[in-house]
Protein backbone atom coordinates (compact mmCIF):
# COMPACT_ATOMS: atom_id res chain seq x y z
CA UNK A 1 0.00 0.00 0.00
CA UNK A 2 1.30 3.61 -0.93
CA UNK A 3 1.06 5.03 2.90
CA UNK A 4 2.52 8.06 2.19
CA UNK A 5 0.80 9.08 -0.79
CA UNK A 6 -1.95 12.09 -0.44
CA UNK A 7 -5.75 10.71 0.63
CA UNK A 8 -8.35 11.77 -1.89
CA UNK A 9 -11.77 11.81 -1.28
CA UNK A 10 -13.59 10.92 -4.59
CA UNK A 11 -17.55 11.83 -5.11
CA UNK A 12 -19.62 11.13 -8.06
CA UNK A 13 -22.97 12.36 -8.81
CA UNK A 14 -23.38 12.78 -12.36
CA UNK A 15 -27.00 10.68 -13.20
CA UNK A 16 -28.55 7.75 -10.79
CA UNK A 17 -25.59 6.66 -8.54
CA UNK A 18 -24.57 8.45 -5.37
CA UNK A 19 -20.72 7.28 -5.23
CA UNK A 20 -17.82 7.76 -2.82
CA UNK A 21 -14.60 6.51 -2.61
CA UNK A 22 -11.17 7.43 -0.37
CA UNK A 23 -8.13 6.43 -2.59
CA UNK A 24 -4.55 6.73 -1.62
CA UNK A 25 -2.03 6.41 -4.05
CA UNK A 26 -3.44 3.98 -6.52
CA UNK A 27 -5.03 1.87 -3.46
CA UNK A 28 -8.77 1.87 -3.13
CA UNK A 29 -9.47 2.43 0.64
CA UNK A 30 -13.14 2.44 0.81
CA UNK A 31 -16.07 2.47 -1.91
CA UNK A 32 -19.51 2.98 -1.72
CA UNK A 33 -22.69 3.35 -4.54
CA UNK A 34 -25.74 4.27 -4.09
CA UNK A 35 -28.28 3.89 -6.89
CA UNK A 36 -31.57 5.79 -7.27
CA UNK A 37 -32.60 2.58 -10.55
CA UNK A 38 -35.39 1.47 -9.46
CA UNK A 39 -36.75 4.99 -8.80
CA UNK A 40 -36.65 5.02 -12.52
CA UNK A 41 -37.18 1.98 -13.73
CA UNK A 42 -41.45 2.53 -13.72
CA UNK A 43 -40.87 5.81 -15.96
CA UNK A 44 -38.60 3.45 -18.32
CA UNK A 45 -35.30 5.98 -17.89
CA UNK A 46 -33.87 8.45 -15.68
CA UNK A 47 -36.13 11.65 -14.31
CA UNK A 48 -33.56 14.43 -13.29
CA UNK A 49 -35.52 15.39 -10.51
CA UNK A 50 -35.93 12.14 -8.97
CA UNK A 51 -32.21 11.59 -9.63
CA UNK A 52 -31.06 14.83 -8.12
CA UNK A 53 -33.25 14.43 -4.90
CA UNK A 54 -32.13 10.85 -4.52
CA UNK A 55 -28.11 12.20 -4.48
CA UNK A 56 -29.67 14.72 -1.25
CA UNK A 57 -30.79 11.81 0.34
CA UNK A 58 -28.27 9.39 -0.42
CA UNK A 59 -24.71 11.93 0.05
CA UNK A 60 -24.31 11.95 3.75
CA UNK A 61 -25.16 8.10 4.36
CA UNK A 62 -22.54 7.17 1.55
CA UNK A 63 -19.98 9.67 2.83
CA UNK A 64 -20.15 7.59 6.29
CA UNK A 65 -20.52 4.68 4.55
CA UNK A 66 -17.34 4.39 2.30
CA UNK A 67 -15.25 6.35 5.28
CA UNK A 68 -16.17 3.52 7.68
CA UNK A 69 -15.03 1.11 4.68
CA UNK A 70 -11.53 2.90 4.07
CA UNK A 71 -10.99 3.08 7.89
CA UNK A 72 -10.77 6.66 7.82
CA UNK A 73 -11.75 10.46 8.81
CA UNK A 74 -13.10 12.37 6.65
CA UNK A 75 -10.89 15.40 8.11
CA UNK A 76 -7.76 13.67 7.23
CA UNK A 77 -7.98 13.81 3.13
CA UNK A 78 -5.56 15.52 1.50
CA UNK A 79 -7.51 16.58 -1.40
CA UNK A 80 -11.13 16.32 -2.63
CA UNK A 81 -12.34 15.33 -6.23
CA UNK A 82 -15.92 15.88 -7.71
CA UNK A 83 -17.39 14.95 -10.87
CA UNK A 84 -18.13 18.53 -12.57
CA UNK A 85 -19.11 16.84 -15.94
CA UNK A 86 -20.31 15.97 -17.98
CA UNK A 87 -23.77 14.70 -17.11
CA UNK A 88 -27.27 16.07 -15.55
CA UNK A 89 -27.04 19.62 -14.44
CA UNK A 90 -29.00 19.43 -11.84
CA UNK A 91 -27.20 15.94 -10.14
CA UNK A 92 -23.86 17.65 -10.64
CA UNK A 93 -24.74 20.28 -8.85
CA UNK A 94 -25.69 18.06 -5.72
CA UNK A 95 -22.45 16.95 -5.52
CA UNK A 96 -20.61 19.71 -6.72
CA UNK A 97 -22.36 21.77 -3.94
CA UNK A 98 -21.56 19.26 -1.25
CA UNK A 99 -17.86 18.74 -2.29
CA UNK A 100 -17.54 22.42 -2.10
CA UNK A 101 -18.52 22.76 1.41
CA UNK A 102 -16.77 19.76 2.75
CA UNK A 103 -13.65 21.49 1.03
CA UNK A 104 -14.45 24.94 2.74
CA UNK A 105 -14.69 23.27 5.82
CA UNK A 106 -11.72 21.46 6.10
CA UNK A 107 -9.74 23.67 3.93
CA UNK A 108 -8.84 21.15 1.62
CA UNK A 109 -8.20 21.66 -2.32
CA UNK A 110 -10.90 20.34 -4.26
CA UNK A 111 -10.64 19.02 -8.13
CA UNK A 112 -13.70 19.16 -10.33
CA UNK A 113 -12.73 16.28 -12.74
CA UNK A 114 -14.13 14.77 -16.05
CA UNK A 115 -15.96 11.70 -14.46
CA UNK A 116 -15.66 9.91 -18.30
CA UNK A 117 -12.01 10.22 -17.77
CA UNK A 118 -12.26 8.95 -15.08
CA UNK A 119 -13.48 5.34 -16.23
CA UNK A 120 -9.98 5.08 -17.67
CA UNK A 121 -8.23 6.29 -14.77
CA UNK A 122 -9.72 3.60 -12.39
CA UNK A 123 -8.52 0.88 -14.00
CA UNK A 124 -4.93 2.36 -12.83
CA UNK A 125 -6.59 1.01 -9.12
CA UNK A 126 -6.74 -2.63 -10.51
CA UNK A 127 -4.12 -3.01 -12.87
CA UNK A 128 -1.23 -0.57 -11.41
CA UNK A 129 0.06 2.67 -13.28
CA UNK A 130 -0.88 3.64 -16.66
CA UNK A 131 0.63 3.35 -19.56
CA UNK A 132 2.56 6.41 -20.85
CA UNK A 133 0.46 6.41 -24.12
CA UNK A 134 -2.66 4.21 -24.78
CA UNK A 135 -5.90 4.56 -26.22
CA UNK A 136 -9.17 4.70 -24.39
CA UNK A 137 -12.26 3.10 -25.62
CA UNK A 138 -15.03 4.96 -22.81
CA UNK A 139 -18.76 2.95 -23.94
CA UNK A 140 -21.45 3.82 -21.84
CA UNK A 141 -25.17 5.22 -22.18
CA UNK A 142 -23.75 8.69 -22.81
CA UNK A 143 -20.46 8.09 -24.71
CA UNK A 144 -19.23 5.95 -27.30
CA UNK A 145 -15.19 7.47 -27.50
CA UNK A 146 -12.27 7.26 -28.72
CA UNK A 147 -9.40 9.18 -27.16
CA UNK A 148 -5.34 9.23 -27.11
CA UNK A 149 -4.18 9.53 -23.81
CA UNK A 150 -0.78 10.17 -23.38
CA UNK A 151 -0.92 11.94 -19.87
CA UNK A 152 -4.43 11.18 -18.72
CA UNK A 153 -3.39 14.29 -16.47
CA UNK A 154 -2.81 17.29 -19.13
CA UNK A 155 -2.79 15.31 -22.33
CA UNK A 156 -6.20 14.20 -24.14
CA UNK A 157 -6.94 13.84 -27.28
CA UNK A 158 -10.58 12.51 -28.76
CA UNK A 159 -10.21 10.68 -31.86
CA UNK A 160 -14.24 10.36 -32.23
CA UNK A 161 -17.31 9.40 -31.28
CA UNK A 162 -20.46 8.30 -31.84
CA UNK A 163 -22.65 10.84 -34.06
CA UNK A 164 -25.98 9.72 -32.37
CA UNK A 165 -26.98 6.77 -30.05
CA UNK A 166 -24.38 5.60 -27.63
CA UNK A 167 -23.77 2.21 -27.85
CA UNK A 168 -25.11 1.54 -24.49
CA UNK A 169 -28.52 4.07 -25.02
CA UNK A 170 -28.75 1.59 -28.56
CA UNK A 171 -29.54 -1.25 -26.16
CA UNK A 172 -31.59 0.22 -24.07
CA UNK A 173 -33.55 1.52 -26.63
CA UNK A 174 -33.31 -2.17 -28.41
CA UNK A 175 -34.27 -3.45 -25.06
CA UNK A 176 -37.15 -1.46 -24.76
CA UNK A 177 -38.67 -2.52 -28.62
CA UNK A 178 -38.35 -6.01 -27.10
CA UNK A 179 -40.34 -4.98 -24.21
CA UNK A 180 -37.22 -6.37 -21.81
CA UNK A 181 -37.37 -4.58 -17.87
CA UNK A 182 -35.35 -1.37 -17.49
CA UNK A 183 -32.86 -0.60 -18.09
CA UNK A 184 -33.24 -3.11 -21.44
CA UNK A 185 -29.06 -3.30 -22.06
CA UNK A 186 -28.13 -6.11 -19.91
CA UNK A 187 -30.95 -7.95 -21.02
CA UNK A 188 -30.55 -7.68 -24.19
CA UNK A 189 -26.58 -8.50 -23.38
CA UNK A 190 -28.06 -11.69 -21.89
CA UNK A 191 -30.18 -12.80 -24.95
CA UNK A 192 -27.41 -11.94 -27.19
CA UNK A 193 -25.65 -14.63 -25.84
CA UNK A 194 -28.23 -17.53 -26.22
CA UNK A 195 -29.08 -16.30 -29.80
CA UNK A 196 -27.13 -16.94 -33.40
CA UNK A 197 -24.97 -13.92 -34.04
CA UNK A 198 -25.35 -15.07 -38.10
CA UNK A 199 -28.97 -15.38 -37.98
CA UNK A 200 -29.59 -11.93 -38.90
CA UNK A 201 -26.65 -9.39 -40.23
CA UNK A 202 -27.38 -5.89 -39.40
CA UNK A 203 -26.06 -3.13 -40.79
CA UNK A 204 -22.44 -1.33 -39.37
CA UNK A 205 -22.69 2.41 -39.16
CA UNK A 206 -20.12 3.96 -41.02
CA UNK A 207 -18.39 1.22 -41.99
CA UNK A 208 -18.49 1.31 -46.47
CA UNK A 209 -17.35 3.53 -48.86
CA UNK A 210 -16.42 7.16 -47.95
CA UNK A 211 -17.69 7.02 -44.91
CA UNK A 212 -15.10 4.43 -43.71
CA UNK A 213 -12.53 7.06 -44.05
CA UNK A 214 -14.29 10.64 -43.07
CA UNK A 215 -15.33 8.57 -39.85
CA UNK A 216 -12.55 6.55 -39.54
CA UNK A 217 -12.52 6.74 -35.99
CA UNK A 218 -16.70 7.80 -34.73
CA UNK A 219 -19.65 5.59 -34.45
CA UNK A 220 -23.00 5.36 -35.43
CA UNK A 221 -25.85 3.47 -34.04
CA UNK A 222 -29.34 5.23 -34.46
CA UNK A 223 -29.69 3.68 -38.16
CA UNK A 224 -28.54 -0.24 -36.81
CA UNK A 225 -31.77 0.89 -33.85
CA UNK A 226 -34.07 1.54 -36.62
CA UNK A 227 -33.00 -1.69 -39.14
CA UNK A 228 -33.91 -3.58 -35.85
CA UNK A 229 -36.99 -1.48 -35.10
CA UNK A 230 -37.99 -2.30 -38.77
CA UNK A 231 -37.12 -5.98 -38.43
CA UNK A 232 -39.11 -6.53 -35.54
CA UNK A 233 -42.00 -4.78 -37.32
CA UNK A 234 -41.52 -7.02 -40.35
CA UNK A 235 -42.26 -10.27 -38.23
CA UNK A 236 -45.14 -8.90 -36.40
CA UNK A 237 -47.13 -7.45 -39.43
CA UNK A 238 -46.95 -11.04 -40.76
CA UNK A 239 -47.95 -12.53 -37.35
CA UNK A 240 -44.70 -14.43 -36.86
CA UNK A 241 -43.18 -14.68 -33.70
CA UNK A 242 -40.11 -11.95 -33.17
CA UNK A 243 -36.65 -14.16 -32.74
CA UNK A 244 -35.57 -12.12 -29.61
CA UNK A 245 -32.36 -13.95 -28.88
CA UNK A 246 -31.56 -14.05 -32.78
CA UNK A 247 -32.37 -10.11 -32.81
CA UNK A 248 -30.01 -9.38 -29.62
CA UNK A 249 -27.34 -11.31 -30.65
CA UNK A 250 -26.75 -9.95 -34.43
CA UNK A 251 -27.56 -6.30 -33.01
CA UNK A 252 -24.99 -6.77 -30.54
CA UNK A 253 -22.61 -8.35 -33.11
CA UNK A 254 -22.87 -5.18 -35.20
CA UNK A 255 -22.57 -2.87 -31.96
CA UNK A 256 -19.10 -4.47 -30.79
CA UNK A 257 -17.83 -5.15 -34.63
CA UNK A 258 -17.81 -1.43 -35.01
CA UNK A 259 -16.72 -0.41 -31.31
CA UNK A 260 -14.09 -3.24 -31.71
CA UNK A 261 -12.27 -2.91 -34.77
CA UNK A 262 -12.25 1.10 -34.74
CA UNK A 263 -10.55 0.51 -30.90
CA UNK A 264 -7.94 -1.73 -32.57
CA UNK A 265 -7.25 0.36 -35.26
CA UNK A 266 -6.80 3.82 -33.60
CA UNK A 267 -4.26 1.83 -31.58
CA UNK A 268 -2.05 0.51 -34.49
CA UNK A 269 -2.38 4.42 -36.18
CA UNK A 270 -1.45 5.71 -32.91
CA UNK A 271 1.27 3.47 -32.05
CA UNK A 272 -0.15 2.05 -29.03
CA UNK A 273 0.32 -1.19 -27.32
CA UNK A 274 -2.40 -0.98 -24.73
CA UNK A 275 -6.30 -0.17 -25.07
CA UNK A 276 -7.94 0.68 -22.14
CA UNK A 277 -11.85 0.42 -21.78
CA UNK A 278 -13.83 2.16 -19.49
CA UNK A 279 -17.99 2.75 -18.93
CA UNK A 280 -20.99 0.82 -17.98
CA UNK A 281 -21.21 -0.75 -21.12
CA UNK A 282 -17.93 -2.39 -21.20
CA UNK A 283 -19.59 -5.04 -19.01
CA UNK A 284 -21.05 -6.08 -22.11
CA UNK A 285 -19.76 -9.83 -22.52
CA UNK A 286 -19.62 -10.07 -26.35
CA UNK A 287 -17.48 -6.34 -26.34
CA UNK A 288 -15.09 -7.94 -23.61
CA UNK A 289 -14.50 -10.91 -25.80
CA UNK A 290 -14.32 -9.75 -29.14
CA UNK A 291 -12.13 -7.23 -28.31
CA UNK A 292 -9.36 -9.79 -26.24
CA UNK A 293 -9.82 -11.57 -29.54
CA UNK A 294 -9.04 -9.20 -31.75
CA UNK A 295 -6.61 -7.17 -29.70
CA UNK A 296 -4.39 -10.43 -29.40
CA UNK A 297 -4.34 -11.24 -33.03
CA UNK A 298 -3.05 -7.60 -33.34
CA UNK A 299 -0.32 -8.03 -30.79
CA UNK A 300 -2.22 -5.35 -28.47
CA UNK A 301 -3.04 -5.54 -24.54
CA UNK A 302 -6.61 -4.99 -23.33
CA UNK A 303 -6.96 -3.22 -19.98
CA UNK A 304 -10.78 -2.94 -18.23
CA UNK A 305 -11.79 -3.01 -14.90
CA UNK A 306 -13.78 -5.34 -13.16
CA UNK A 307 -17.44 -4.82 -13.64
CA UNK A 308 -17.90 -3.25 -10.24
CA UNK A 309 -16.01 -0.77 -11.40
CA UNK A 310 -17.44 -0.45 -14.85
CA UNK A 311 -20.53 1.71 -14.23
CA UNK A 312 -20.28 4.79 -12.42
CA UNK A 313 -18.82 5.11 -8.45
CA UNK A 314 -16.82 7.36 -6.85
CA UNK A 315 -13.53 5.31 -6.80
CA UNK A 316 -13.22 6.38 -10.52
CA UNK A 317 -13.45 10.58 -9.59
CA UNK A 318 -11.15 9.59 -6.89
CA UNK A 319 -8.68 8.00 -9.18
CA UNK A 320 -8.39 10.73 -11.87
CA UNK A 321 -8.24 13.02 -8.59
CA UNK A 322 -5.19 10.92 -7.19
CA UNK A 323 -3.84 11.03 -10.74
CA UNK A 324 -4.60 15.26 -11.14
CA UNK A 325 -2.46 15.31 -7.45
CA UNK A 326 0.12 13.21 -8.25
CA UNK A 327 0.83 15.11 -11.61
CA UNK A 328 1.21 18.84 -9.81
CA UNK A 329 -2.11 19.76 -11.36
CA UNK A 330 -3.19 23.12 -9.40
CA UNK A 331 -6.69 22.50 -8.00
CA UNK A 332 -9.79 23.96 -9.42
CA UNK A 333 -10.91 27.43 -9.13
CA UNK A 334 -13.28 27.96 -6.09
CA UNK A 335 -15.82 29.69 -8.44
CA UNK A 336 -16.17 26.61 -10.89
CA UNK A 337 -19.34 25.33 -11.64
CA UNK A 338 -20.64 21.95 -13.19
CA UNK A 339 -20.02 21.58 -16.81
CA UNK A 340 -22.82 19.21 -18.26
CA UNK A 341 -20.74 19.14 -21.46
CA UNK A 342 -17.31 19.03 -20.35
CA UNK A 343 -15.04 17.80 -23.12
CA UNK A 344 -13.43 14.99 -23.36
CA UNK A 345 -9.95 16.72 -23.84
CA UNK A 346 -10.14 18.39 -20.20
CA UNK A 347 -9.60 15.95 -16.77
CA UNK A 348 -10.02 18.86 -14.71
CA UNK A 349 -11.93 22.16 -14.97
CA UNK A 350 -9.64 25.50 -14.01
Amino acid sequence: MTTSAPLVLGIESTCDETGVAFVRGTDLLGDVTASSMDQHARYGGIIPEIASRAHLESFLPTLQAAADKAHVNVEDVDAIAVAAGPGLVGSLSVGHAAAKALALALDKPLYGVNHVIGHLAVDALVDGPLPERFIGLIVSGGHSNLVLVRDIARDITELGGTLDDAAGEAFDKVGRLLNTPYPGGPHVDRMAREGNPDAIRFPRGLAAGKDKHRHRYNFSFSGLKTAVARYVESIESAGGEVPATDICAGFSAAVNDSLTAKAVQAALDHDCSTIIVGGGFSANSHLRSLLAERAAAAGLEVRMPPLKLCTDNGAQIAAIGAALVAAGVAPSSPTFSPDSGMSLTQSCLA
